[in-house]
């Protein structure tokens, strides 16, 4: 019988830290190598020069949003080019529904930013404070001695230098990083640029050094779809429990000879920076970062047995396993219908990006008639349109445009403020240019209601041509 006056249970428990402990092996070091070259690219890459010239920005990658423009070494982007950032969007996407097509959540485990901040925390941690029972005693003890005060502000300390490094480096790829250093350093920066970097150092503090696991748990939605890019033949990190139980530790005691592989000695839970006994089974917190395989490994080779208890796996490859046969081969987990089509899709779109990259016109010309009136009758009796016309110059130096129409013979071309039909267009900018169509009172396009023709432009310089169709209003309109 149930006490009706007993309270509820709380549905809140208290997060329980957690430090994982010191592991080596094949998957933290590539790990490691992961986490050098991500946060090395990270750092470094707003300090890239690249020389374009010298009326452009001579940093690589640079996000120029004063005049709206994006720099990749190479590559420019400009505001209606924008389809490239969204191309490059669609194949970030598919690549990562690829990978956990193939691997599971191996984005989180090695690439996730949330991810290889934590783990640079935590080695910050580990140097400090010690491995995990040392900072398992810092923690439990109660007592707030001198000792515990210096480790606690040194750790805070690099921590928050962390922070400030990540924050500022952000702000760097938004304009030229030594100008900006300086204008940081001096107190003359924008305070935008202040504020960024005080959001992401503090962002960055917390979130590395005290949310970690949290974070993926609670405020990541990736851990709740990714079920949808999985299936049977999804190689992930999982135990094999066929093999390993019933798991003891006291393999001299009578009837050991029953137990399995698994020693219960705790390395692959003592390891794991989610805090998660992988024995368990599939579970949503685990982000398969594979330092478990490590741990479990190192004591298999230890207790001389066959490394593998605690490894990449698929659903598929249970049965033929409990059966006693070998599972099937990587390859044939990998290569599949899924993940061919996610590849296909993914180097369609990447050779659609690099083609029109490639074809991408170097003026461009856009043009507006004005509606305000639609048309205007001259003294003359003659008919007189106007449009608003933007030219283009995608070029270091200004460059001469010429202006000129083809279709009705009668009509002719008008630039405001200048007798010619060239205008002078300044590097790297966009110029607008009001022109007037005019047709003579007696003309067929004067009388008709409308009459399309085409406005060319050419650059001067090279040569190059562009057009825009467009049409003439009339009486008749």
């Amino acid at each position: 019988m149930s006490d009706s006056n007993a309270p509820p249970p709380s549905l809140y428990a208290s997060r329980e830290p957690i430090f994982p402990k010191r592991v080596s092996g094949s998957f933290r070091n590539l790990k490691w190598i992961i986490m050098i070259v991500t946060l090395g690219i990270y750092y470094i890459t707003p300090w890239l020069r690249w020389d374009r010239g010298p009326q452009l920005p001579d940093q690589a990658v640079l996000i120029d949003l004063a005049n709206r423009r994006f720099f990749f070494f190479w590559i420019e982007i400009w505001p209606h080019e924008f389809y490239f950032v969204a191309g490059l969007l669609i194949m970030a996407g598919l690549g990562l529904f690829l990978f956990t097509s193939a691997l599971g959540r191996v984005w989180c485990g090695y690439a996730c930013p949330q991810t290889v901040w934590t783990d640079l925390f935590i080695l910050v941690e580990r140097w400090i404070e010690g491995d995990r029972n040392a900072r398992l005693r810092l923690h439990r003890q109660k007592k707030m001695d001198f000792r515990k005060m210096r480790l606690r502000a040194t750790k805070w300390v690099a921590w928050f230098l962390i922070g400030l490094a990540t924050g500022g480096a952000w702000v760097f790829y938004f304009a030229d990083a030594p100008t900006l250093l300086v204008d940081l350093v001096t107190g003359q920066a924008h305070p935008a640029a202040y504020i960024t970097m005080l959001i992401l150092t503090l962002t960055t503090f917390f979130f590395g050094g005290f949310a970690r696991e949290q974070i993926c748990i609670y405020a990541c939605p990736w851990p709740r779809i990714q079920a949808a890019m999985m299936d049977e033949e999804t190689l992930t990190v999982g135990y094999r429990e066929w093999r390993g139980e019933p798991r003891g530790k006291h393999r001299k005691a009578e009837g050991a000879e029953n137990l399995g592989d698994c020693i219960d000695c705790m390395a692959c839970v003592n390891v794991c920076p989610m805090g998660i006994d992988i024995r368990d089974g599939q579970q949503m917190e685990c982000i398969t970062c594979a330092l478990c395989i490590d741990a479990c490994d190192d004591v298999m080779a230890k207790i001389g047995k066959p490394r593998g208890l605690i490894d990449y796996l698929a659903f598929s490859d249970e049965p033929r396993e409990r059966a006693g046969h070998d599972p099937r081969p990587v390859w044939k987990h990998i290569f599949r219908p899924r993940t061919i089509m996610y590849t296909t899709l993914w180097g369609l779109v990447g050779i659609g990006l690099v083609f029109a990259l490639f074809i991408r016109p170097e003026i461009e010309m856009t043009v507006a008639p004005v509606r305000n009136p639609t048309f205007v009758t001259l003294s003359d009796g003659s008919i007189r349109n106007t449009y608003d016309v933007r030219l283009l110059n995608k070029h270091g130096e200004d460059r001469p445009f010429r202006i000129t129409l083809t279709g009705d013979p009668t009509l002719r071309i008008q630039l405001e403020g200048t007798p010619y039909e060239t205008v002078d267009v300044p590097a790297n900018a966009t110029y607008l240019q009001k022109v007037y169509v005019i047709a003579p009172t007696s003309s067929g396009p004067a009388a008709a209601e409308r009459t399309e023709f085409r406005f060319w432009v050419e650059d001067l310089t090279n040569g190059d041509r562009a057009h825009n169709d467009t049409f003439f209003n009339g009486k008749a309109n």
